[in-house]
């Protein structure tokens, strides 16, 4: 008898930190199906590198702000869970997908805010709310916040705060879903090299080098650093882990 591979779904897989931990998950013998918002190509490329890792692998189309949508997503997946993984349910979620908005809080406006709220805080919410009927028992949930919740620089105001509702949800997921055997985290990287709000941390050498000065490793970080964080959260060895906030920084701003 085949044993089946545990089935991580992972929003915002096609790039970034989601891409790097959707490799690294894949790497840990995982199936993966990865969601993209517009960037198909994108996902077509990460899912073409995750079957040559040697596992199962797809691609779905998913807005993490339209909460209108997640009933005909999660019907989407599970007929992707018959047809390609021949599987009923997914045994974790790796809650990644999201945007960066840079503005002082003087300045923030209601669109900017909301936008934020809809991708990073309620969608999130109301997502994983409906993945719940999907998810199996003794399974996991990873979702993603930022240093910027623990310590505070200009700009960030509304981004940083909705990372904060989220850190707080997760507490609440943990307790509640306990009784499931649902263990529930929530993984705050600190500054990372990516495409990740216009770039800023990666293409910027003044602020790359400010950062870099600040954290005690002496560097900013890279998607390898936190996509193996993630993924480890997605294995028995992680179980008992339980309600944490895990800031994988580098020691920023200690």
């Amino acid at each position: 008898m085949e044993i089946q591979n545990k089935i991580v779904l992972v929003t915002g897989g096609s790039r970034g930190l989601g891409k790097n931990a959707a490799i690294h998950l894949a790497k840990k013998g995982l199936d993966v199906l990865i969601t993209y918002q517009s960037k198909k190509d994108d996902a077509d490329e990460t899912v073409e590198a995750l079957k040559a890792i040697g596992v199962n692998a797809t691609a779905l189309q998913l807005n993490v702000g339209d909460v209108k949508s997640f009933d005909g997503f999660v019907n989407d997946v599970k007929a992707i869970l018959l047809s390609n993984f021949n599987a009923e349910k997914i045994d974790y979620l790796v809650n990644n997908a999201g945007i960066g908005v840079h503005a002082s809080f003087e300045e923030t406006t209601e669109e900017q805010f909301d936008t934020l709220l809809n991708i990073q805080f309620k969608g999130v919410f109301f997502l994983t709310q409906k993945v719940l009927a999907i998810l199996n028992d003794g399974g996991g949930i990873i979702n993603v916040s930022t240093g910027l919740a623990r310590f505070a620089l200009p700009g960030y105001a509304a981004y940083a705060s909705m990372k904060g509702a989220m850190e707080t949800l997760t507490k609440y997921q943990a307790k509640e879903l306990g009784s499931r055997g649902i263990n529930v985290n929530i993984v705050a990287p600190g500054a990372i090299e990516t495409d990740f709000g216009g770039g800023a941390v990666r293409d910027n050498e003044q602020l790359n080098k400010m950062i870099a000065s600040q954290t005690a490793l002496g560097r900013v970080g890279l998607p390898d650093d936190i996509g193996g964080v993630i993924a480890f959260l997605c294995t028995k060895e992680a179980k008992w882990i339980n309600a944490q906030r895990i800031e994988a920084s580098g020691g920023m701003f200690l």
